[in-house]
């Protein structure tokens, strides 16, 4: 059903997102990310410590695609 929509400032629209205004059948935004974190990582909070003396993070990824991602124009 339409709808009436007044004055629309857009500032910003991440490379995965999507903005539609009006009838829409079907959105579905699509991205991927690969994230390294070691020890002592992501961590949140307020007087934290954290001591690792010697960390590493190795990574050995031999197959370079995990996540692939594929769009259909014009649908």
């Amino acid at each position: 059903m339409p709808a009436k929509v007044g004055a629309v400032k857009i500032t910003n629209i991440s490379s995965s997102g999507i903005f539609n205004i009006g009838d829409v059948y079907s959105m579905s935004p699509q991205s991927s990310a690969k994230t390294y974190a070691g020890g002592g990582s992501f961590n949140t909070g307020n007087g934290i410590r954290i001591n690792l003396a010697h960390s590493n993070t190795k990574v050995m990824d031999v197959d370079k695609l995990d996540q692939n991602v594929t769009t259909v124009e014009g649908r």
